[in-house]
């Protein structure tokens, strides 16, 4: 029985053996930096005072709404029909009924014996948001402890970093060799639990992106399913398989029923996705994506969502559109552009001699090493403030993911082909200059 203190006392809201332990640590943690991911291009304008007329390239964009045509006006139109239909009152935490429906069953095409519908569905605004509830996620249902560890690859994009320590999670990045693009091996992952293991913690997550961002490395499938299986029979908690890039290909999209498949029912219940429309309908500031999870996982991320970010509906709208006209054709206005200028740029690269990797999606991630050496850098870091104002083209410096990308930089070909290619141009010259 419940025993109620004096209204003029003050209480805590949770019984005492609920409350969080106190603890010093916040003070002393690393402080979380803003993303200069989101600055880059500014320097652009330098370029422009000094040559007027003269055209600038942005290839440091991972956003299809701005360098590409961006959602179909006739989808936002549908979504808006819908919005009008819909008003404007409180949805649920997980978005809607009929958009988990339309993402279980128009979007995915679930297999009903696999187990998975939408009740698996959970709604976010945006893919930072779907990370960040699936890492709370991972550490409360994992193991049930903060502190511990998710990793990530060895040159992670740069909220992997981050996104996890805010929400009171480790981040390690794995063994990984950059002739193999950092790619995860299964001893990796098995060392990564037992480094974690030697600090008192375990692991709580594992992030699989493919394709890669920041260097475009795409894995087949069942070389992701092989990896999630290490991890799982390892100890990991959860693997999250984060899909935002996978339709940006010009090879068959992932099968999430043929993932299922793959695993027990019951080691589906530490499984994620993460996929939305942020990358392949260019809907950056619509900020819809969605998490496919356990049933009772996602029921615990709802009850903590309805006290804090839920999404809004005009994003579902969108997404439920493009579902309703058949997403291939839905994306095809970002999609086509970027498969036309990856086919040339993959050629380009090998033609002129570079060092790179490049898979699927928006990105090719290129080592410079031998012209930051020419001009006396450490690493890849003034590169891109100099290339944008020297030579009108930015690209993001590998430095700004971990120091592992210090020579690298990710050059992203999400533009039409006349544009990547004036682009590559410019890198030509910019590098040209640097030894000269």
């Amino acid at each position: 029985m419940t025993v109620l203190l004096p209204p003029e006392t003050p209480a805590y809201a949770v019984p005492e053996a609920k409350l969080i332990p106190a603890s010093g640590h916040l003070k002393d943690l690393e402080p979380i930096p803003p993303s200069r991911m989101f600055l880059i291009n500014k320097s652009l304008k330098v370029y422009q005072e000094k040559q007027p007329g003269s055209p600038v390239y942005d290839a440091s964009q991972g956003d299809g709404g701005a360098s590409l045509p961006g959602v179909p006006l006739e989808l936002l139109e549908r979504a808006f029909e819908l919005q009008k239909k819909k008003g404007t009152a409180y949805d649920m935490p997980f978005g809607t009924e009929a958009y988990r429906k339309a993402v279980a069953e128009q979007y995915w095409r679930l297999d009903p014996s696999l187990g998975w519908g939408p009740a698996n569905v959970l709604g976010t605004q945006g893919g930072r948001d779907g990370l960040v509830k699936a890492y709370q996620a991972m550490l409360a249902l994992g193991h049930g402890r903060q502190g511990d560890v998710v990793v990530v690859s060895r040159v992670p994009w740069i909220s992997y970093n981050w996104g996890p320590y805010g929400v009171g999670a480790n981040v390690m990045w794995a063994p990984g060799r950059a002739e193999e693009g950092w790619a995860y091996t299964e001893e990796g992952i098995r060392a990564c639990v037992e480094v974690a293991a030697r600090s008192g913690r375990k692991v709580a997550g594992l992030v699989i992106t493919s394709p890669d961002n920041p260097t475009g490395l795409t894995s087949p499938l069942d070389r992701q399913i092989a990896l999630a299986r290490v991890a799982l029979e390892a100890g990991v908690a959860f693997v999250l398989f984060d899909w935002m890039y996978h339709h940006v290909s010009d090879v068959e999209p992932y099968d999430l029923n043929t993932l299922l498949r793959a695993f027990t029912p019951e080691e589906r219940k530490r499984l994620m996705v993460l996929d939305g429309i942020t990358k392949s309908l260019g809907g950056s500031n619509i900020r819809n994506c969605h998490l496919m999870a356990d049933a009772e996982v996602v029921k615990t991320i709802v009850a903590q969502a309805s006290h804090s970010v839920m999404p809004s509906f005009f994003s579902l709208a969108v997404a439920m559109a493009a579902y309703e006209k058949g997403f291939q054709a839905a994306a095809a206005p970002i999609v086509g552009p970027c498969n036309e200028s990856r086919a040339w740029l993959r050629g380009w690269l090998k033609e002129q001699g570079f060092t790179h990797i490049l898979g699927q999606g928006y990105y090719a991630f290129i080592r410079v090493a031998e012209w930051l050496r020419a001009k006396g850098w450490a690493d890849s870091e003034p590169f891109g403030q100099h290339f944008a104002e020297e030579h009108g083209l930015a690209v993001v410096p590998g430095a700004f993911f971990s120091p592992y990308g210090g020579e690298w930089i990710r050059f992203s070909y999400a533009t039409p082909l006349e544009r990547t290619q004036g682009a590559a141009a410019r890198l030509l010259e910019g590098l040209k200059a640097l030894k000269g």
